[in-house]
């Protein structure tokens, strides 16, 4: 069975590592596997589809296998609710939200653990709401085929807010495309038990009213393509204001964290997890590599504005991006 890395810190604006579950379930065909979210001591949220059909589940839980029963299981919503038989250690309940309708795209983080990968993984990338879900464009981990089985049920964070539920992709034909429930249809999805459910056990609000509402994200100068157009040969001394930013930021400065940021970029920037003890170094081959990949920049700089929220190191991050591409794009 596998477990969740060892950074365990809570990411501002998206999910709690240590609250990323593993789920399965039997099924005709042996057995489901999927993803999920725990929410306060001893309920688990994830997506209909591993538990389709199912009473009894098991979720690996802080490493730890456990037995849950399933509550409810609604395939219109996409969601379903687990109670673990035994309880597990405290944890506050999300906040649920909606997402601005808008074709622009909203930045997202999510993390589940995909069959393709060793472990957890977590990604960040943008979303666009559709009439009755949500649509995810990231980086899929490396894989021969099916790169998001087992990530159906990977709770999704926008503004610190848990505004849906990826869904079973086991025959996506884009892999870098995923679909999610949206939490903001369950209202008129779920049945009354299974709304009272929900909002007993798992915090949902009572009435869509009770659903943040994060508001869009201005275009800037660093958006999903501003650094995109940065020569691949720019020389160090031109690297040297983003670079030195990028180090001060807690989060990149620390590895776990780091990494975790990395693995939600492409793979071949992930690939470029840190590897000397000085960091500094790693940070301008990360961002050397980034050049090569045009894209892939504003990736890395999406996931750190997801990972760090609102900070000075973050605006002045901005700030460096920003005079890079007046002066280069």
């Amino acid at each position: 069975m596998r477990e969740l890395g060892e950074s365990v810190e809570e990411l501002h604006g998206g999910p709690d590592p240590a609250r990323v579950t593993e789920v399965w379930a039997p099924s005709d065909s042996g057995e489901r596997r999927g993803s999920g979210y725990r929410v306060g001591e001893r309920y688990v949220l994830t997506a209909a589809h591993p538990v389709r059909g199912a009473l009894h589940a098991g979720v690996l839980d802080g490493g730890t296998r456990r037995a849950a029963r399933v509550l409810f299981c609604s395939e219109a919503a996409g969601a379903a609710l687990l109670e673990l038989l035994e309880p597990s250690g405290e944890a506050p309940l999300p906040v649920y939200g909606t997402v601005p309708e808008t074709d622009a795209g909203v930045p997202f983080t999510t993390a589940g653990f995909p069959l393709a990968a060793p472990g957890a993984v977590v990604r960040a990338g943008r979303l666009r709401p559709r009439r009755t879900a949500l649509e995810l464009t990231v980086s899929p981990p490396a894989a021969t085929h099916s790169p998001w089985e087992g990530m159906s049920g990977a709770a999704v964070w926008c503004e610190g807010a848990l505004v849906g539920l990826v869904g079973g992709q086991e025959r996506v034909s884009d892999p870098s495309r995923l679909t999610a429930a949206r939490a903001d249809r369950w209202h008129d999805l779920l049945t009354g038990p299974q709304l009272a459910l929900l909002h007993e056990h798992a915090g949902f609000p009572a009435t869509p009213a009770g659903l943040t509402r994060p508001a869009p994200s201005p275009p800037t100068a660093t958006g999903p393509t501003g650094l995109a157009r940065l020569p691949a040969n720019l020389p160090p001394r031109e690297l040297d204001g983003l670079v030195t930013a990028l180090t001060a930021i807690p989060s990149v400065s620390d590895r776990n964290s780091l990494t975790l940021i990395l693995e939600g970029v492409d793979p071949v920037v992930a690939a470029m997890s840190p590897r000397s003890p000085a960091l500094r170094p790693d940070i301008f081959g990360i961002v050397r590599t980034c050049l090569r990949y045009p894209g892939t920049l504003d990736q890395l700089l999406d996931a750190i504005r997801l990972v760090e929220g609102e900070s000075v190191g973050v605006a002045r991050m901005d700030q460096e991006a920003v005079e890079l591409s007046r002066r280069h794009c």
